[in-house]
């Protein structure tokens, strides 16, 4: 599992860690019902606090990327809840685009730029 995690960045290290594992299962490194490592493992390899991992663990879950199987650990099951997430998206959205509008970001720039990125991701 390649994670990369920036010590020097702003960003929370859990807030790091959930993205990095967004990203993987959005460009196919992570698939449904693939484990993740467990809490401790995935700390000692990145060098990271076990409770960091575990609260990026349960923010994914609680976003339905995972799922918690007594057995195999940290699963990915992506929620099915297709409109919560839609909702969500726009949300986000709304903000982005409204930073882009205010530092004059044309709307084909963005067009582009949303094309560049989910050709990533299979779209």
């Amino acid at each position: 599992m390649l994670i990369q995690i920036d010590f020097n960045s702003e960003e929370a290290l859990y807030v790091q860690l959930r993205n990095q594992i967004i990203l993987g299962i959005a460009s196919c490194r992570f698939r449904e019902g693939d484990s993740l490592p467990s809490v401790r493992q995935l700390a000692d390899t990145i060098g990271i606090n076990m409770h960091t991992v575990n609260k990026a663990y349960t923010v994914l879950k609680q976003e339905g990327f995972v799922k918690v199987d007594r057995r195999k650990g940290a699963v990915i099951a992506i929620d099915a809840d297709r409109l919560r997430t839609y909702a969500e998206v726009k949300k986000e959205l709304q903000v982005i685009l409204a930073k882009s509008c205010c530092k004059n970001i044309a709307k084909e720039e963005i067009h582009k730029l949303i094309d560049e990125i989910y050709e990533n991701y299979g779209g």
